[in-house]
């Protein structure tokens, strides 16, 4: 994952991460097959990791409103080059000439997240803590938010870091979904 952020996946060889983990570029291409899918394995054991934080999250006590700032603080990368948001921005890279399977794959990675956030958005539209929204398709709208916003920090752009993105989605919900007094 780290030599993905560091050098992208043009710059990866399978001989040169074989040196870095001590294995040869045979063995690592027995297991792997492909680059393309070595990535796609690094990116699910990234979102296993990521998975586990957001359940954690979700079975916290306290509002829907502070699971949905949890959510969206693991949802934003920390900055420039963060590993786990470079591994994204090479998969979706590649998606277009993916096979099926890994499609499907990939698919199944965005259907957690979203089904976490539609959960979340739910039980804050239950308690009335968020106006009376569609979960679904307001979790659609939020992430493709946070995907846009997540891309100009993974690869830096001017004036979207992290503590700006976080102060513009707080604004966002504020402003969509916190009901009005």
């Amino acid at each position: 994952m780290d030599t993905v952020a560091e050098r992208g996946l043009d710059g990866l060889t399978m001989a040169g991460l074989g040196r870095q983990v001590g294995m040869s570029s045979g063995h690592l291409l027995y297991y792997f097959r492909t680059k393309d899918e070595l990535l796609l394995q690094t990116l699910e054991w990234s979102e296993g990791r990521l998975g586990a934080e957001r359940g954690a999250l979700l079975s916290r006590p306290g509002s829907a409103r502070e699971r949905l700032d949890g959510y969206v603080g693991v949802y934003v990368p920390d900055g420039p080059r963060d590993p786990h948001w470079t591994l994204w921005l090479e998969v979706w890279n590649r998606s277009q000439n993916a096979d099926d399977e890994a499609r499907a794959r990939q698919a199944a990675i965005e259907r957690a997240w979203h089904r976490d956030l539609v959960a979340i958005l739910a039980e804050g539209v239950s308690r009335g803590e968020f106006r009376a929204v569609d979960p679904d398709r307001f979790a659609s709208r939020m992430r493709a938010l946070l995907d846009g916003y997540s891309v100009h920090v993974a690869v830096g752009l001017p004036g979207t870091g992290r503590s700006e993105v976080l102060a513009q989605v707080r604004e966002f919900i504020d402003e969509t979904l916190i009901p009005r007094t």
